[in-house]
């Protein structure tokens, strides 16, 4: 389980009811399969050692002994495979049936858990047949084919791994699931981080997606993992049909789906990413009942990965989705600096435009936020304050942008200031290091607080989250403002704001411009303009944005270790970025982040937006002074 992974698989095999030879024969041959594919968790449906639609013949002690014997087939010929394998059989104990799931490792039968809740109504009748088990867990004792003595537990209990760490299983049956309180809840409150579920759910109109959505939410009120195995068409008598649905579910993300087929399906759980959730969300506690533990191991090896990670993972793939996230996104800044104009009693709202993509996203959110506040455009008051490295394309898409959108403009050339404050220094204007980029921005902030008290109004800041994150800002200088309306948006998702904001416009030269900013390289444009174009671009310097907040989103959302990232990093973005670029900025981004967090300590109020946040008074509580090298270490160990 390298890294946190374990690679997991839902089984649907071809059965014939009734008929537990030509089932085992069928269940082992896929549990080999799995096994050649790297399996370590197994999960098959509900009764398939019989079939779930024998009906009365349940009641047939033949079927019951042949159920029992294959059962004990299944466990001798898979003891040499490294897996946790459950299967769904009917269980005769204390003169009562039981819809079981046993489970097997290695070997040796280690639980033969109950189902909890039996249906009987509509299409099923399992009262008829089965008994629900409502008492305590028990050790038993049940002696196989050979005379071989098992000590499974019998009724709830968690599967615990030996070898690895954090990795605990629970199970329940079909129903179980479908219920005001599913058993799982309890298994994940006794630490069962992985719930499988052995079921035999029929097919009606729209009920795969009821299931689908019961999957989902059940993983993610439990911050679990969830395999599903449903009974397949095999199991079609009647008037019943059954398809082989089958899903693998993670904390609300169906991983991997198949229906109306039998077979494997097939990812990768997370165990280390639940396990950070777990620990960060306080109101998960353990429960108050202990449930017993039986113990199982595996081998420790690396895992191969089949499930895809987004490359842009603060961005949803689906344009749908993006653009409703974009939607939802401009109202929470809209709303959030309506709040403050109304308390603060502002009259005006003053943004510094750049011609980039930042601060025409702070300007679009501003336009917004005085509609929503009663106020006229003309209040929102865009200045413009070129120096040194501001580009003719760059000054006329600010100009166009603010005046598209009804607001007061002001040019502002600062390049004597900032000549004067050379001199008053005594710096060298030849020389273009730090001193002479960040006389630039704080000039620039002077000039908007200036503006803002001259006109009653709020300084608007630009800055987004990955330049916070990489501290890509000059200390009280584009560092500071009165509120922050883009410190929750990483870089990546303000390009899909502001391409939104173009769709929609419902103007075409708005619309352009818009267009037009989004194709301008990023660049703070401090440095001196080659043949009037952009010299400085920001991610030949700092490194590729998609990059960073990738390695953001992971390190800050989910608590993953620096070599976990690099290792899910490859596996994204290559062959588009060799490895030694990516291992490059992932350290890069590590030094900043711990080098930076000064600047992020006194950070001016913003809205959060979204999952991952870093500021002082919400999310992210971090000593300035924190050191990296074990962090940088962790690299160096591979």
């Amino acid at each position: 389980m390298k890294y946190g992974f374990i690679k997991v698989a839902a089984a649907t095999p071809s059965i014939k009811v009734a008929d537990p030879e030509y089932n085992v024969g069928e269940i082992i041959t896929l549990c080999r399969e799995a096994n050649e594919k790297k399996v370590k968790i197994l999960t098959f449906p509900e009764l398939c050692i019989t079939g779930y639609t024998c009906g009365d013949l349940f009641h047939q002690s033949a079927l019951l002994r042949g159920a029992m014997d294959g059962l004990w087939r299944i466990i001798h010929e898979t003891k040499k495979l490294d897996m946790l394998i459950a299967v769904g059989v009917p269980f005769l104990y204390g003169g009562k049936i039981f819809n079981c799931a046993a489970v097997i490792s290695h070997g040796k039968l280690l639980s033969l858990i109950p189902k909890t809740y039996l249906p009987s109504y509509g299409e099923f009748y399992e009262k008829r047949w089965f008994s629900p088990y409502k008492g305590e867990s028990q050790v038993i004792s049940v002696r196989d084919n050979s005379g071989r003595e098992h000590y499974p537990v019998f009724g709830r209990c968690i599967m615990e791994s030996e070898s690895t760490f954090g990795l605990s299983v629970g199970v329940e049956l079909c129903e179980d699931l479908w219920t005001m309180d599913p058993p799982s809840r309890v298994l994940a409150e006794n630490g069962a981080v992985i719930i499988l579920n052995l079921s035999a759910s029929n097919e009606l109109i729209g009920k795969s997606s009821y299931r689908r959505e019961l999957v989902k939410t059940q993983s993610a009120r439990l911050l679990s993992g969830y395999i599903y195995a449903g009974a397949g068409d095999g199991e079609s008598t009647t008037d019943v049909v059954y398809s082989g649905h089958r899903m693998i579910g993670e904390n609300g993300v169906i991983l991997a789906e198949n229906r109306f087929d039998t077979g494997l399906t097939i990812s990768e759980i997370d165990v280390g990413r639940l396990l950070f959730e777990r620990r960060r969300i306080t109101s998960v506690e353990p429960s108050a009942n202990a449930l017993p533990v039986v113990r199982f191991s595996l081998e420790e090896s690396s895992t191969t990965l089949t499930r895809r990670f987004s490359p842009t993972p603060f961005v949803p793939q689906d344009k749908e989705n993006r653009e409703e996230r974009c939607r939802e996104i401009l109202t929470i800044q809209a709303l959030g600096l309506k709040k403050r104009l109304i308390h603060t009693g502002s009259r005006a709202m003053v943004v510094g435009v750049s011609g980039g993509l930042d601060s025409t996203l702070a300007l679009l959110v501003s336009a917004r936020a005085a509609e929503m506040a009663g106020l006229p455009r003309e209040s929102l008051v865009a200045v413009t304050m070129p120096c040194f490295g501001t580009t003719q394309r760059t000054k006329s898409n600010a100009i166009l942008l603010a005046e598209k959108l009804g607001a007061t403009t002001k040019t502002v050339d600062i390049t004597k200031s900032v000549m004067q404050h050379f001199s008053d220094i005594g710096h060298d204007p030849e020389n273009l290091n730090v001193v002479y980029e960040n006389c630039q921005a704080r000039e620039r902030t002077q000039v908007l607080m200036d503006i803002a008290n001259e006109v009653g109004g709020l300084v608007i800041g630009t800055g987004d989250l990955s330049e916070l994150a990489l501290g890509w800002a000059t200390y009280n200088g584009d560092h500071m403002s009165m509120y922050a309306v883009n410190c929750g948006v990483p870089k990546t998702l303000v390009r899909h704001l502001v391409s939104y904001c173009a769709d929609t416009a419902g103007d075409s030269e708005l619309s352009s411009v818009l267009l037009d900013i989004l194709d301008t390289p990023v660049s703070p444009e401090l440095l001196p303009a080659v043949n009037g174009e952009i010299s400085q671009r920001t991610e030949d310097l700092v490194g590729p944005y998609e990059l960073h907040d990738f390695f953001l989103y992971y390190f800050m959302r989910w608590g993953f270790s620096p070599e976990k990232i690099r290792y899910m990093a490859h596996y994204t973005f290559e062959p588009r970025y060799e490895g030694a670029v990516i291992d490059k900025w992932l350290k890069v981004f590590i030094r900043r982040f711990f080098a930076q967090q000064f600047k992020r300590s006194c950070l001016p109020d913003g809205p959060k937006v979204g999952s991952v946040s870093l500021s002082p008074r919400g999310d992210w509580r971090m000593p300035s002074d924190a050191s990296a090298s074990l962090w940088l270490s962790r690299l160096e160990v591979e």
